[in-house]
């Protein structure tokens, strides 16, 4: 039986587990450049660029896709004991990840294969973390948990970011290795304390066919946006390729047949009538927006950080990795600052007005940062930055309590597993969306800056057209992964050795590139923060239409709606 304390150790338990899983998803992004070196291969070849692509998105693809599956087994066959095992499987993968003997191509799959692996765990973990807050503490004491379950969970994104840096400094495998220790603490002490304390489902049968079209419907669909990314057939992206059609289509086609699926089995995977609670169907959807918005703020500013800022100010293209993420750190602040305290209000006064005003917030410092000239003042980016970390976790927190509060306590678990799924899709998502709208905004002016500027310092002029022409996904890439974006574009070409040495310094100085891509880099990024700004807009306007505050009512269960099992607790 479970003591007056356990919610306390249900809640320090899971929010490591959520912290560690979120961390994993991110520590990648930086240390990526340490990795490729460490297993000898360049990403930026044409031929690697999905390993660069999977090492970075598979994590993140299979936690969204298996998410409602492993929160609908947890109904089914215990939440602790979901949560317990995505623990264990999550620290196998991380060990075996830095024990990678292999170099090349085929240490790129290891580490692809690995990943999956514990990103499996990854999923079971934030599958059946919120379900089982929800379970230990009652619903006047839901918010303060969940925000300091889910401002870790946020924060663990950005928190992995300074993690990756540091640890790549010393050696790449310990961006994997360090997370072991961890991992088995974890294991061993959430075997040993946490319990079940709710009721599981009789005789339940697993949905197999609707388990089986909601992944590949989802896989197909978020794989082949991220593909939408990489040129094709002489255009800038992949829009126009059919396999990357035919995963849009197909994909969207197979999630419609699940649909229908889930509404004539007797024990679907997913109840879709959960969506006709205001508050549950109000709350994902501000969610996926809010998640897409965060994901892609989070990519852009690296990319501003690492490939203008940060060599402007000094800094060596292979140490921007580890800088950007230190300088990110007032974002992650804010997440850590505004999180708790919302979720505790949120108790007392609902939901809505943390949530929206939050979201409105980061709508604002998005303008900020749209406004601000491509070399700021970091006394004000960190301000904008810290700003907007404090929008999201003004709403994080009330969001997901609102969301877990409207549902039945048999359906927690499939319930957690589809927020996480929105949360997860719209930080994948978010890598097809905006980097498709900066590559669109560069290409109209990167080519012809990128040649004028390459004449004017001896390149010959067939050589500089030919790196003009040069799609600017290869160009982000660079500056994302800390490489010296102009010595990477002339480097197959071999020029460099036939300049003269005042060209070449300037060519491949700190300097040169992050003036010459800062006039298309902010039109770009005009384009991605306006469309930041709709979406947090109308997540706002979403989150609004969720009414007051709503406990899902227990002893009513045999209401024919869910929407009407319920008590207005505002």
């Amino acid at each position: 039986m479970p003591t007056k304390h356990y919610p306390w150790i249900a809640l320090s338990n899971t929010t490591l587990g959520m912290l560690l899983a979120t961390v994993n998803s991110s520590i990648v992004i930086i240390s990526l450049p340490a990795i490729f070196r460490g297993i000898h291969l360049n990403p930026l070849e044409p031929g690697n660029v999905s390993y660069l692509l999977w090492i970075l998105m598979g994590y993140m693809l299979v936690s969204a896709v298996l998410v409602v599956t492993l929160g609908r087994l947890g109904d089914m066959f215990g939440r602790v004991r979901m949560y317990n095992a995505g623990f264990a499987v999550f620290t196998v993968g991380t060990i075996v990840l830095g024990l990678d003997p292999l170099h090349g191509g085929a240490g790129a799959v290891w580490l692809i294969a690995w990943r999956v692996f514990q990103g499996i765990g990854g999923a079971m973990l934030m599958a059946n973390s919120a379900a089982i807050l929800t379970d230990a503490f009652p619903a006047d004491r839901r918010g303060m948990a969940m925000g300091v379950n889910q401002v870790a969970g946020i924060a663990g994104s950005f928190l992995g970011l300074v993690a990756g840096g540091l640890l790549s400094e010393v050696n790449w495998r310990l961006v994997f290795f360090a997370s072991a220790p961890i991992g088995l603490i974890g294991t061993v002490w959430a075997y040993r304390s946490l319990v079940e304390t709710a009721a599981r489902a009789v005789r339940a049968k697993i949905d197999w066919i609707g388990n089986a079209t909601f992944a590949i419907g989802l896989t197909a669909l978020l794989a082949a946006i991220t593909y939408g990314i990489q040129p094709y057939g002489g255009h800038d992206m992949g829009w126009t390729n059919p396999w990357v059609l035919a995963g849009v289509i197909g994909g969207v086609a197979v999630l419609a047949v699940f649909c229908y699926i889930e509404t004539k089995v007797d024990e679907p995977m997913f109840h879709l009538d959960l969506f006709k609670i205001r508050a549950f169907a109000a709350g994902n959807a501000a969610g996926l927006l809010a998640a897409i918005s965060r994901g892609g703020m989070q990519f852009m500013l690296i990319i501003w950080l690492q490939g203008i800022w940060l060599p402007l100010h000094g800094y060596d293209f292979e140490d921007t990795p580890l800088w950007a993420g230190i300088y990110l750190l007032p974002l992650t602040l804010g997440f850590l600052v505004a999180g708790p305290i919302s979720g505790h209000l949120s108790d007392r006064y609902g939901a809505r007005a943390f949530a929206s005003g939050g979201l409105a917030l980061s709508a604002l410092a998005f303008l900020g940062l749209l406004m601000i000239p491509t070399d700021f003042d970091y006394g004000l980016f960190a301000l904008l930055i810290f700003l907007n970390g404090v929008g999201s976790g003004l709403f994080a927190a009330p969001n997901t309590t609102a969301i877990m509060n409207s549902v039945p306590a048999g359906q927690r678990g499939a319930a957690s597993g589809m927020r996480a799924t929105f949360m997860n899709a719209g930080m994948v998502l978010s890598i097809g969306v905006f980097f498709s709208l900066m590559i669109a905004g560069l290409s109209n002016s990167l080519p012809k800056t990128l040649t004028g500027g390459l004449t004017s310092h001896g390149v010959p002029s067939g050589v500089a057209a030919q790196v003009g022409r040069t799609p600017p996904v290869g160009t982000l890439f660079a500056a994302f992964l800390g490489y010296n974006p102009i010595q990477n574009l002339l480097a197959p070409f071999g020029v460099l050795s036939k300049l003269n040495p005042h060209d070449v310094a300037t060519l491949t100085g700190r300097s040169y590139f992050p003036h010459l891509i800062a006039d298309p880099f902010h039109h770009g990024l005009v384009i991605v923060f306006s469309m930041a700004i709709a979406m947090s807009l109308v997540a706002a306007l979403a989150s609004l239409l969720r009414g007051r505050r709503y406990v899902h009512d227990d002893t009513a269960a045999d209401a024919p709606e869910p929407v009407k099992a319920g008590k207005d607790a505002s």
